[in-house]
């Protein structure tokens, strides 16, 4: 039984001891120890090996170090678990004089959570010297102190501990002095300087030693105190000046603190008995004080203020100069200042009287201003003459002493010049002489003299057709040099008549802005130039004025769709390719708006038109694709679409009706074609081609005679009499690629500015066509050819004017879609037309 107890006491005694160790492994303190100035990176010690703790553990259970109060000052290293220096650590900031200095960490660990305390103990080094309070110490011994006297002196401090602290004193050698040390404790000490010699002033006035402090570091550190030991002097001799009275001469003017005097007293004692201060007497007037002051250390007397010869002309100013003994003894002398004139005073220009402005058309001689002129000083000093800028129309008369007038020397335009900037430049006679200068502005008042000016005779200004009422289209602006009223300029128009209506139907001119504005909009098929003239007038007394002229161009819109004309021609006995009829049409546009091409639509009636025919598509020509016979429809119906090329462009439809008949002896291939009503207009249509035949044949007959006539007269003529020469020939301009028409409409007046007659378009065509009823006019003209040029080239002009006939004869009028009416009312009517259609047509062409 006992060993079992025994046993158990055992078991129970381990299980403490792991316990307790577990306990101590967990609160453990673990110490160390650096010297303070150590560099970045000293080793302090293996932190983690000490601590019991894997190097592998580190990291995962978040191993961390808190300071307290060593803030950054040591690191652990997580990789080798070493604790090393990581920033300056100085012992003396850390702790002071303390005797113990260390840093306490805190590590901690977690998982379990551990927590370990280390301190680190910073060890001193001698890294400071003894330091004294001073570099220098100055001691004041009178030359009757008895011998063995005592002089504390202040020891040197060191900031280490220890023996680093631990302080020796060494004076260097004096024959009047030595140094007693008193040890009071292991620190304290007490230092004495002891004369061993008497003194004596007129031997020996001062006397330097140096004291030496050395602390108990390895390496030792010293640091030193300059002991300067003055020795006093007994006050037995009073301050004597050189001269009882000193005389001085100043300009006056002198720049404030300039140098008066430096007085220099001796005494014949040292130290503080030969120290002498300066001093006014006390009797010294307060003026004096004002303009002088006196240096009581250096005895220098300098002025402050002004000084002003016109003022005070001298000053007597009496000094002290007294020691600082005991008692203190003193000297007496007298500074006499007499101050010298200089030309110290510039002129003044005051202006008395100034009448301004002054009107660009003022008389010679005009007084602008009254001045006067000053100088401070006297005599030469005080004698001033005035000059006036140069080159400007003005002059200075002196009317008395110092007194001058500024008057009118020239003529004045303020449009030129608006206003002068005078200078009068006042000067006097001084050595070196003085100047002022006064500036005088004279503003020029305005006349209304100019008359408002327009930057062009003439604006030309575009404006598009449609525009909406009341739109602003242009902006007049004149300028007019005056100013104020004279330059205020209203705009209106020159009201004149454009047409039968007045021009401030079409426009309106803004009086203040000049901005023009068209109160309707403009159409110009109706009015392409609208010339008018506005004009501005000033605002003066009497007022003037001035015209400009503005030529509005109305730009075209393509606003007018294509209009239908009659057809020009109808065509017979046609194969395939030749023509039977042309669409004609205008457009009262102009340019790319009025250019017109045609299209041919889907038949609207049966019969395969679409096949048969088709259409030119600038010529509107209606021409066959095929040869008809007797499968085609004996009525065609067609649809030519007429656009023109604006933007956006505008169409117009034409229905053309076309009859298909038998052509008796003409090949049945080829049918006639009639346009309109089938019978009643083919028979008017061939009336019209004999009424015309026997016409043009008549005038070609007569024509012929007349050539014949005079071509007999004129090679008849003696040889150098005259020749035969054509005559001119007419142009006749034509093109396969389409027309630039214009309507009737546009040949109303088309330039509104009331000088040259109206404008009108040439349109310009190329028919194809076959040969009709005047190749017998033809053969006639063939045969005249060898008369000469000018009788060709007047047959040619015939048979254009027979083909222009043949594109306006009835039968290519617009006829009713149904036949024409039967009666004898409509036949008289039709001759009568027939008649009225040849004379026109023969005018016409």
């Amino acid at each position: 039984m006992i060993y079992f107890d025994r046993d158990g006491e055992v078991r129970r005694l381990l299980l403490s001891l792991l316990l307790l160790a577990a306990w101590e492994a967990g609160s453990s303190q673990v110490r160390y120890s650096v010297p303070e100035e150590a560099k970045h990176g000293t080793f302090v010690g293996r932190i983690a090996q000490d601590l019991g703790l894997e190097l592998a553990e580190l990291v995962p259970r978040l191993f961390r170090m808190a300071s307290k109060g060593g803030g950054d000052l040591l690191e652990v290293n997580l990789q080798n678990g070493i604790l090393f220096v990581n920033s300056r650590i100085d012992r003396e900031e850390l702790c002071g004089r303390s005797l113990e200095c260390s840093i306490h960490l805190e590590v901690i660990v977690e998982r379990p959570l551990q927590v370990f305390h280390v301190e680190v103990e910073v060890k001193d080094i001698n890294d400071n010297p003894p330091v004294f309070p001073g570099t220098q110490k100055t001691l004041f011994m009178a030359e009757s102190r008895p011998l063995d006297s005592r002089f504390p002196l202040e020891g040197a401090s060191d900031a280490d501990i220890g023996v680093n602290a631990l302080l020796s004193y060494k004076l260097s050698s004096s024959e009047f002095f030595f140094l007693d040390v008193q040890t009071n404790d292991e620190l304290s000490q007490a230092l004495s300087l002891v004369l061993r010699k008497s003194l004596d002033r007129e031997e020996t006035a001062e006397i330097n030693l140096l004291l030496v402090a050395t602390d108990g570091g390895k390496p030792e550190l010293t640091g030193t105190v300059q002991l300067l030991i003055k020795v006093l002097d007994v006050n037995d001799n009073e301050p004597t000046f050189d001269q009882s009275v000193y005389k001085v001469q100043l300009l006056e003017n002198i720049a404030n603190g300039t140098l008066v005097i430096k007085l220099n007293s001796s005494d014949a004692d040292e130290g503080s008995n030969s120290e002498i201060a300066y001093s006014f007497s006390g009797d010294v007037s307060p003026n004096i004080k004002t303009k002088f002051k006196i240096d009581p250390g250096s005895g220098e007397i300098r002025t402050q203020g002004q000084l002003d010869y016109e003022e005070t002309k001298s000053y007597e100013i009496q000094v002290i100069a007294y020691d600082h003994g005991n008692p203190s003894m003193s000297g007496h002398c007298k500074i006499s200042v007499k101050l010298v004139d200089i030309n110290d005073n510039t002129p003044e220009v005051s202006i008395t009287s100034l009448s301004l402005p002054i009107r660009e058309d003022a008389e010679l001689g005009t007084v602008i201003a009254l001045m006067k002129v000053s100088d401070l000083d006297s005599g030469v000093n005080g004698e001033v003459t005035c000059t006036l800028t140069h080159h400007v129309p003005f002059k200075l008369v002196s009317t008395f002493k110092n007194y001058y007038s500024l008057v009118l020397d020239g003529t004045l335009d303020r449009e030129s010049v608006a206003s002068y900037e005078l200078v009068v430049s006042a000067r006097d006679g001084g050595s070196p002489s003085l100047w002022a200068t006064a500036r005088v502005s004279v503003e020029v008042g305005d006349v209304n003299d100019n008359a408002p000016v327009f930057a062009q005779p003439e604006y030309t200004v575009f404006v598009k057709e449609n525009n909406a009422p009341g739109c602003h289209i242009f902006t007049v602006s004149a300028r007019d040099a005056d100013a104020q009223e004279n330059a205020r300029v209203a705009y209106s128009l020159v009201e004149r008549r454009v047409g039968e209506r007045a021009l401030s139907s079409y426009v309106s001119v803004h009086a203040e802005s000049g901005q023009v504005f068209a109160l309707q909009p403009l159409d110009r098929e109706e009015l392409e130039l609208l010339q008018f003239r506005v004009s501005a007038r000033d605002a003066g007394a009497p007022p003037l004025g001035s015209n400009v002229t503005l030529q509005v161009f109305v730009l075209d819109e393509n606003d007018n769709a294509p209009a239908l004309l009659p057809p020009q021609r109808v065509a017979r006995w046609v194969g395939a390719g030749q023509v039977v009829a042309k669409v004609r049409a205008v457009d009262a546009d102009s340019g790319y708006n009025a250019w017109l091409s045609y299209e041919l639509q889907e038949a609207a009636a049966p019969g395969g038109a679409r096949s048969a025919f088709r259409v030119g598509l600038y010529t509107g020509e209606i021409s066959t694709t095929r040869a008809l016979d007797e499968a085609d429809a004996a009525r065609q119906r067609l649809l030519v679409l007429v656009k023109d090329h604006g933007e956006p462009a505008l169409t117009a439809t034409a229905t053309v009706l076309l009859w298909l008949e038998d052509g008796g002896a003409a090949p049945k291939a080829s049918s006639r074609l009639v346009v309109g009503p089938a019978a009643a207009a083919e028979a008017a249509l061939v009336d019209v081609h004999v009424y015309l035949v026997v016409a043009i044949c008549a005038v070609s007959s007569l024509l012929v005679l007349t050539l014949l006539v005079y071509t007999a007269l004129r090679c008849s003529a003696p040889r150098g009499e005259g020749a035969c020469v054509p005559g001119p020939a007419r142009l006749v301009c034509s093109s396969a690629v389409g027309s630039w028409s214009s309507s009737p409409r546009r040949r109303r007046q088309r330039v509104c500015s009331g000088e040259g007659p109206p404008k009108a378009d040439l349109m310009a065509f190329s028919p194809s066509l076959p040969q009709g009823p005047g190749s017998a006019e033809e053969r006639q003209l063939s045969e005249a050819e060898q008369l000469g040029k000018v009788s060709l080239k007047f047959f040619s002009i015939l048979n254009i004017c027979y083909l222009l006939c043949l594109n306006d004869s009835p039968g290519n009028l617009h006829m009713p879609r149904s036949g024409p009416r039967k009666g004898k009312n409509t036949k008289k009517k039709k001759k009568k037309k027939k008649k009225a259609f040849i004379f026109t047509c023969l005018c016409n062409h």
